[in-house]
């Protein structure tokens, strides 16, 4: 199975080629052969390649940023992704797009669930939404999965950064009044390949909108919280960390004060639950320390 992957040193990029099994070809495509922000090279990437399977995973995800550029977060985020579903309806490939908890505005008192109203609350999270809206509009077969809080070993991200904090002070301030469900690139990557392995075996499932994020939920303080917890364990930095409000860290975008996603609707439709996001977390800060000590 081919499977065409748009950007290749992104999150979940770099864990779809850590996860891909042996029978599954995975063609990495980004800057210059495809732009997401330059439209006509998008579908000439994918009738170059002729994949079986689009995973849609590039994104404009400087949140703050948008607010500057919302014209270029939407070209990306929202029109690039309806040019990228109708190449391949144009040759028959269905495309799995990943999307986010922002199309939500967090003011709901639960997980969300897929057919929940959307509310977006900034110009990130409009691109966001829009770019669901045109793959569904493009007529390709697709799955729309929305996930939240994403981390990695790789590239720049709120794990990351507390390790690095924690080995150059003390104490941290992390916001403690957002909830959300931290979510592996690598977890996502496996949930991606789950979809594509049921397209291939020709079950359902497909031209739905999912839910997949790490299951249980915190709010940030308490994932810094755990991280560095995880970290000390494993003779890696600590700080202690304290707990602040949103409105004493401003940011030029608002974020969603709930986060938290329900994922029984994935679940049930492949058959594959998401681990617990403190399981994951473990995972990850292990990795990344072992690293750093040449391991």
């Amino acid at each position: 199975m081919r499977i065409l992957v748009t950007g290749r040193d992104g999150q979940v990029a770099r864990s779809l080629s850590e996860r891909a099994p042996g029978d599954v070809e995975l063609i990495f495509a980004s800057r210059p052969d495809l732009d997401l922000a330059d439209l006509t090279t998008v579908a000439t990437a994918v009738a170059r390649v002729k994949p079986d399977l689009v995973i849609s995973a590039a994104a404009y995800t400087a949140v703050d940023m948008a607010e500057d550029e919302p014209d270029l977060a939407m070209r990306i985020n929202g029109e690039a992704p309806g040019v990228l579903a109708r190449a391949c309806r144009e040759i028959g490939a269905p495309i799995v797009h990943l999307s986010t908890d922002y199309v939500f505005d967090g003011k709901l008192e639960r997980p969300y669930k897929e057919d929940d109203p959307v509310s977006p609350i900034g110009a990130y999270s409009r691109s966001k939404l829009a770019g669901e809206q045109a793959v569904r509009a493009s007529g390709a077969n697709h799955v729309i999965l929305r996930t939240a809080w994403v981390y990695s070993p790789f590239g720049n991200n709120f794990v990351k950064t507390m390790l690095r904090l924690a080995g150059e002070r003390d104490a941290l301030t992390v916001v403690g009044d957002q909830i959300g469900c931290p979510t592996s690139a690598h977890d996502i990557a496996d949930a991606v390949l789950m979809a594509a392995k049921a397209w291939r075996a020709g079950e359902a499932g497909f031209n739905e909108t999912y839910h997949f994020a790490g299951s249980g939920e915190t709010s940030w303080a308490g994932l810094a919280r755990e991280v560095l917890q995880v970290s000390r364990s494993n003779g890696g930095p600590w700080a202690d960390v304290t707990d602040i409000a949103t409105a004493d860290w401003p940011t030029k975008a608002a974020r969603p004060s709930n986060s938290r996603l329900d994922c029984t609707k994935f679940q049930q439709a492949f058959g594959h639950a998401p681990p617990h996001w403190r399981a994951s977390v473990e995972q990850v800060v292990v990795r990344l320390l072992d690293e750093s000590n040449g391991s």
